[in-house]
């Protein structure tokens, strides 16, 4: 089975419920993610904030924030080879990648951000 990476740019969390908008394209990676995941789909996010040894120790990504820094994130690796960089990949691109059917009802809005209920940012 093929395996996704993705690595986000720095940010307090990977939902998008946090600070006081919602970033709806966060929230959509976050649902795919958590679906593929149930469906046994190899995908992994790495933070900058929370994991940034995993920059740095990967290669092709540690490359290319040399080369183009942060704006180059987020980026997204399809068996270890970027595949997309400076946006996070489509449902449609992320069902070509890996073979599968990627329908997904948005979550209901929530009010409570995912660092607890008082909010974080």
């Amino acid at each position: 089975m093929k395996k996704i990476e993705i690595f986000d740019p720095a940010m307090c969390c990977s939902t998008g419920v946090c600070g006081p908008s919602i970033d709806p394209e966060l929230l959509r990676m976050a649902t795919v993610v958590s679906s593929l995941k149930e469906r046994g789909v190899v995908i992994q996010r790495h933070g900058l904030a929370t994991e940034p040894q995993d920059f740095i120790v990967n290669e092709a990504v540690n490359a290319l924030l040399q080369k183009e820094g942060a704006d180059v994130l987020p980026l997204t690796l399809l068996d270890g080879k970027v595949v997309k960089s400076k946006a996070y990949p489509t449902n449609h691109e992320l069902s070509e990648w890996i073979g599968v059917e990627i329908e997904i009802q948005p979550p209901e809005k929530s009010s409570v951000c995912c660092c607890g209920p008082k909010g974080c940012c």
